[in-house]
């Protein structure tokens, strides 16, 4: 189970003590040495998210939009890229991992590689935790403290999901990597057009190496571009699966050309 796997890499929410894996009942928990106790899931999740879950959380059906997306290879050349930048880094905290695809390839073949899948989502947080038994699914906040002890990490991967910049200072070893994938403005680009989406701001990348500046420094930036035939079911499941679910999801869509077109920055910690 993930969790046994990633238990000495968490830390309690509350109190920020090392968690260890103990019997509770019928069950097992994480627990702390302040008597701090987090139940396993019968799923096998934990949930340390310390409070209700966000209005903005992955609802199941937009998890199985994206499975279904995922399941396509639309994004397999992102998956590929981010998994290459990754290779020998056995310890890898994935933020808003959602069905932790992009993680569990990040680990490879590698079969002592730990992953922790971490999202505001218990409904993710469930899929996570099937996905691999190299991966820990954990629910929790990406803008609190990082339920995560000090420099234990040999990466942090964040793809399409919020940055904590400090936290991931904070968890990463001072040689681990922090790989952040971001949309460009041609990402979905006509998506959005015929469908009045959300747009992606031009910058993103830009934007984002300057705020990481004060805790790490780029080492480098990868450009991925494809374009892709894809049919109404598929185009369907693009929009239901992002944030403009929340919003409106069309009726009428039309099968057609997609293109994904995304940056991806690696980043090194800054020497303490």
């Amino acid at each position: 189970m993930g969790i046994e796997r990633a238990a000495d890499l968490l830390a309690c929410p509350r109190c920020g003590e090392g968690l260890v894996l103990a019997d509770a009942g019928n069950g097992r928990a994480l627990v702390c040495g302040s008597g701090h106790s987090y139940d396993v899931a019968r799923q096998g999740y934990v949930n340390l998210l310390d409070g209700p879950e966000p209005g903005n959380a992955d609802t199941p059906a937009m998890l199985a939009a994206r499975q279904r997306v995922l399941a396509s290879g639309l994004f397999e050349t992102v998956a590929a890229d981010v998994a290459g930048k990754l290779v020998g880094r056995p310890r890898v905290l994935e933020v808003g991992a959602g069905t932790a695809h992009y993680l569990v390839q990040a680990l490879g073949e590698d079969d002592a590689g730990v992953g922790i899948a971490l999202d505001v989502s218990k409904a993710a947080a469930r899929i996570a935790a099937k996905a691999d038994p190299r991966v820990a699914a954990i629910v929790a906040d990406v803008w609190r403290r990082l339920p995560v002890r000090d420099h234990c990490l040999d990466a942090v991967l964040c793809v399409f999901a919020p940055r904590n910049l400090a936290e991931f200072a904070r968890v990463l070893r001072p040689d681990g990597r922090l790989v952040v994938v971001t949309p460009k403005p041609e990402h979905l680009a006509g998506l959005r057009d015929a469908h009045g989406l959300l747009e992606v701001p031009p910058g993103k990348a830009d934007h984002l190496e300057v705020a990481a500046s004060e805790f790490f420094e780029l080492r480098g930036t990868t450009g991925l571009l494809r374009t892709r035939t894809v049919d109404r079911a598929l185009v369907a499941d693009l929009i239901a699966m992002g944030p403009n679910a929340f919003h409106r999801v069309p009726e009428q869509v039309a099968e057609g050309p997609v293109t994904t077109a995304v940056t991806v920055q690696v980043f090194r910690p800054l020497p303490h």
